[in-house]
């Protein structure tokens, strides 16, 4: 294992190990253990008790966060005519169709953070399936990156739309936004993420469904919240 530098060591005395924190308060020592030199990502991690290996019991879905993330994203669209035109006016980095799947095939090219696609193009884009999957760029109806509504779901990305979605050990990894966004908006975006995450509880979950919920600085340690308490 990796030593830790002293200033992560520090940091850790901030936190105690085994309590288990109130949201504001534990997004306030996130902030306040935060000490790499650049601006921290605040991400949150969260167990749930589902079974993502039962399509009955996925959770997948895009909240747009209050303050965004701090990062803006690089969109590509695949679209034709009309709604090519209406994506490049919405301001997407890249549009295209044909074109972008040999490009991407071609060269690996992986300019970009999300993907959107009209439905009309999902046959083409299902050609990049085993490359944009494993990277989770594949667009989807769930998250709002299938539509012929371009503009929306650009602007949307743009103002700080995230994607939440299982990972094979049943926890969702997601930034909150960064520390230098102070505690109090942190909290509002932790909030909004939590109330959707609450809502698309499959009808299948059966037990707890928040198993554990940690939030974390890039470089700092995790602080534990309360499972019971995560909205306030």
């Amino acid at each position: 294992m990796a030593k830790k530098g002293k200033k992560y060591l520090e940091a850790l005395k901030l936190v105690e190990k085994d309590k288990l924190y109130d949201a504001s308060e534990a997004l306030e020592l996130v902030v306040k253990a935060a000490s790499a030199k650049f601006d921290e990502t605040v991400e949150a991690h969260i167990k749930l008790g589902v079974d993502s290996r039962h399509a009955d019991q996925q959770v997948r879905g895009a909240v747009v966060l209050p303050h965004g993330t701090g990062k803006t994203k690089k969109v590509l669209v695949f679209a034709k005519g009309d709604k090519a035109k209406e994506a490049e006016n919405a301001g997407a980095d890249f549009v295209g169709a044909e074109e972008l799947v040999a490009k991407i095939q071609g060269e690996n090219w992986f300019d970009f953070d999300v993907v959107v696609a009209t439905p009309d193009m999902m046959g083409v884009v299902g050609r990049l399936g085993r490359v944009l999957g494993p990277k989770g760029l594949m667009p989807n109806p769930k998250s709002g990156t299938v539509t012929f509504d371009v503009a929306k779901a650009i602007e949307e990305i743009k103002a700080g739309k995230i994607e939440y979605r299982l990972d094979k050990t049943n926890i969702i990894h997601v930034p909150v936004g960064k520390v230098s966004f102070g505690k109090e908006k942190l909290a509002e975006n932790f909030a909004t993420l939590m109330e959707a995450i609450i809502k698309a509880k499959p009808a299948a979950a059966k037990g707890q469904y928040l198993r554990s919920v940690t939030v974390a600085s890039t470089m700092g340690p995790g602080v534990k919240i309360n499972p019971a308490r995560v909205t306030e």
